[in-house]
């Protein structure tokens, strides 16, 4: 198969996904929560978590479920309601962060860690359920991507957006949590916390109200 063909359409949907994934939503809000409370290790996992989550959307979009989503009224408002009710669990936890009251750095992290599992399955929710990402990648595949576009090429482009996505969030994971930055959030971490708690909830009844 020449994969020349299909720069074109490639770069566009590179460029798309770049804009979309960039752009402060749900997932950004966790990370930066994830990076200044909980340190970088949980924050590039719960990335990779993210990340992973892309594929669920890519999944939907080339079986046809995702369209099956955006067309059914019932599946978007039990999706919507279910992505919501998380968020406002995530931002409900962020909400009652409390000081640091003089810890260390390290001892205030350690305090705040998290099991990998748990950091990687809150990426994994937050982008898995949310449904405006499905919407995205339904409209990507529809509307940006030929339909005489092979399968194999439209699962490569998959590929390419998981990998994007987590290594976008890692960077972002790295930047907030170089050593002297980080320990300067680290002291008012709690009004942070709290801060990325009322933005995710507040991104939860955008979801109810639409």
């Amino acid at each position: 198969m020449d994969f020349s063909h299909y720069y074109a359409e490639f770069l566009t949907i590179a460029l798309v996904h770049f804009l979309a994934v960039a752009s402060p939503g749900p997932d950004f809000a966790v990370i930066v929560k994830q990076s200044l409370t909980r340190g970088r290790r949980t924050a590039i996992i719960t990335s990779f978590g993210v990340g992973s989550a892309i594929l669920l959307h890519v999944t939907y979009s080339l079986v046809g479920i995702g369209l099956l989503i955006a067309s059914d009224p019932m599946y978007f408002t039990v999706l919507s309601y279910v992505a919501a009710a998380y968020l406002s669990y995530i931002g409900i936890q962020g909400l009652r962060a409390k000081p640091n009251s003089g810890h260390s750095d390290d001892k205030f992290a350690k305090k705040q860690q998290q099991s990998g599992t748990k950091a990687f399955f809150t990426g994994f929710l937050v982008n898995g359920l949310n449904v405006k990402a499905t919407l995205f990648f339904v409209s990507l595949f529809s509307l940006v991507i030929s339909p005489q576009t092979p399968t194999l090429v439209q699962a490569f482009y998959g590929g390419y957006m998981a990998l994007a996505t987590a290594a976008w969030f890692c960077f972002l994971s790295i930047m907030l949590t170089i050593g002297k930055f980080r320990a300067k959030l680290l002291q008012k971490a709690h009004i942070i916390d709290r801060c990325m708690g009322i933005v995710l909830i507040a991104l939860a009844v955008k979801i109810i109200v639409g």
